[in-house]
């Protein structure tokens, strides 16, 4: 019988969603008996061998013209293609340049900026290709992307819960730390998947997961106002590495210096 074959993709991005499935270590190797994992370079130095894939995860955003290539070549090669992480979903950290000037950041970092060739902005991998899922958080959480990759060769949809944050405290027994201790919090409109990381260590929520599915953030500014915090300051809690979501992206443009484009 032919087993599913499967590839892993990097775009831009710090390699972490793949290094998640890396530290899965007894599901991937049941996840290694179960396909033909044919292209995977942060776990081997097998080459693409130009073939078609049964399924494609993909992390990291596009940033180059290259990248806009690669992208639609790995769609037509791939029956099914799944996002991992906040790079892929939503632009991550590096979309912060899309509140600015690309060719000014780049002379400011690079001594010749002239050899360099990429986009004005870092975009999400479904800005550029049609995609079958997306699987939010920086880094995804290991357990979810085990049922993304079954659910994918069940060929079912994944059971991925699409609640935010403040369920996931409740569950846990926190204590609301924006409500009992006035703390910066962004769990009222993120994403689940950490299962209250931060909150659980009495810190505010960053937003790691994005936006959840229903997130309105006009109430949660006005309460984070209460807080003390002045409109430059709530930006600068949405511009992280969600903050070219939309959702998040309408807050984060007052960050100081910042300027939609």
């Amino acid at each position: 019988m032919t087993r599913p074959r499967v590839a892993v993709w990097k775009f831009a991005s710090c390699d972490g969603c793949q290094l998640t499935l890396l530290d899965r270590e007894d599901d991937l190797l049941a996840v290694a008996d179960a396909v033909d994992l044919v292209y995977f370079l942060e776990a081997s130095s097998a080459p693409d061998d130009g073939g078609d894939f049964d399924l494609s995860l993909v992390e990291g955003s596009v940033t180059t013209p290259a990248d806009v290539a690669r992208i639609a070549e790995i769609r037509r090669r791939s029956r099914s293609l799944i996002t991992i992480g906040a790079c892929a979903t939503a632009g991550g950290i590096q979309a912060l340049r899309n509140f600015g000037d690309v060719r000014e950041l780049m002379s400011i970092v690079y001594a010749t900026p002239a050899f360099l060739d990429v986009l004005a902005t870092a975009t999400p991998i479904s800005d550029h290709v049609a995609v079958d899922f997306e699987l939010r958080g920086c880094p995804i959480d290991g357990t979810q992307l085990v049922e993304v990759i079954s659910a994918s060769l069940a060929g079912r949809r994944p059971v991925i819960a699409s609640h935010s944050v403040c369920v996931e405290c409740k569950l846990a027994g926190n204590p609301c730390v924006l409500v009992a201790s006035a703390t910066p919090c962004l769990g009222p409109v993120t994403h689940a998947g950490c299962g209250a990381l931060c909150p659980g260590y009495n810190r505010g929520c960053y937003g790691c997961f994005g936006p959840s599915d229903s997130a309105t953030t006009g109430p949660l500014t006005e309460v984070l106002r209460a807080t003390g915090l002045d409109d430059a300051a709530i930006a600068r809690l949405f511009a992280t590495f969600n903050a070219w979501a939309p959702g998040f992206r309408e807050v984060a443009v007052a960050a100081p210096g910042g300027e939609q484009r």
